[in-house]
């Protein structure tokens, strides 16, 4: 969201993106990453720790998703799932909500430009962040949403895989 926000400001109010962009707001939009980050990695970890037991102990996949926990547990799990769901309602809408917001902006900025260069320049410029949050989302709310509905340990896998590898991979391609 941090980068949309970047972007939002560099597109829309590019006079004043030195003054809005100052590095006190950097550093905050970074700190504040990290910590709804480690918060809902703790809500995680909470969820796991009230387990009981586990019926398997073997995890077919290189990436340990809490879903794929949840559903190696004895005990009930209704009341895990959801938890799991109303942080990943939260945790998922609030920063695509920010997301969304910012390319409307940036979306109807670009539009008004009257030069065809600046209008292609602008949207190569978002194009390829818009795609990487996309393909990250799209995956990551995937595996997170449909593990409860369907179990296919393939799909989980090449899914994980996609928003835990292939994702931030994109980053330098994002970030030049």
């Amino acid at each position: 969201q941090a980068l949309a926000y970047d972007r939002f400001v560099a597109i829309c109010h590019p006079l004043h993106y030195l003054v809005i962009m100052h590095p006190r707001l950097c550093c905050f939009l970074v700190l504040m990453s990290f910590l709804v980050s480690l918060l809902d990695s703790q809500v995680h970890n909470w969820i796991v720790l009230r387990l009981t037991c586990f019926k398997d102990v073997k995890i077919p996949n290189f990436f340990c998703d809490p879903s794929q926990l949840l559903n190696l547990a004895c005990s009930d799990i209704f009341t895990n799932n959801i938890i799991v769901y109303f942080v990943g309602a939260i945790f998922g809408f609030l920063p695509i909500s920010g997301i969304f917001f910012s390319y409307c902006k940036i979306l109807s900025s670009i539009l008004r430009v009257p030069s065809l260069g600046q209008k292609y320049k602008a949207f190569s410029t978002c194009g390829s962040h818009l795609a990487v949050v996309c393909l990250f989302c799209g995956t990551g709310f995937g595996v997170y949403l449909s593990s409860t509905i369907s179990h296919s340990l393939r799909k989980d896998a090449v899914a994980s895989v996609m928003y835990t590898v292939v994702t931030p991979m994109f980053n330098p391609f994002i970030c030049s």
